[in-house]
């Protein structure tokens, strides 16, 4: 696959996606409105001004939502919930969920951002048991 192709869907593959270009940037971000957003300790996500995405399948699944008085956008599919890209018009730029991604990447995170706004039981995830699988 070309390294500047990258695939996607939603878990339950009614969104379909394909991105040709180069991502930017790789940030994970531990503000508050990403925690509740992603629902986790933080949110993934690939940041470009060149590429496009090409909706393949499902488009009229996809809903966005912007929070009121901030930049925070976020799209998702309406039937399974899963996070999508979405492009943010005003600032010109393709906001991409890693998780949403099928392909592989050649990028890796750039940094932890708003890395004071972490959770507190985001300390130090480094020293938690790592299980292959599911735990018993």
């Amino acid at each position: 696959m070309d390294d500047n192709l990258a695939t996607g869907q939603c878990l339950c593959g009614a969104v379909t996606f394909c991105i040709s270009g180069e991502f930017e940037s790789f940030f994970l971000c531990h503000c508050a409105r990403c925690r509740k957003g992603s629902g986790s300790a933080h949110s993934a996500n690939l940041f470009s001004t060149r590429a496009m995405i090409n909706w393949v399948s499902g488009e009229k699944y996809i809903k966005t939502f912007r929070l009121s008085g901030s930049r925070h956008t976020r799209s998702f599919c309406a039937d399974c919930g899963s996070a999508l890209p979405v492009f943010q018009v005003d600032l010109g730029l393709l906001v991409v969920p890693a998780g949403s991604l099928d392909s592989r990447i050649n990028i890796r995170p750039n940094a932890h951002i708003c890395w004071s706004s972490r959770a507190n039981w985001d300390n130090d995830p480094t020293s938690i048991e790592r299980i292959d699988g599911l735990p018993r």
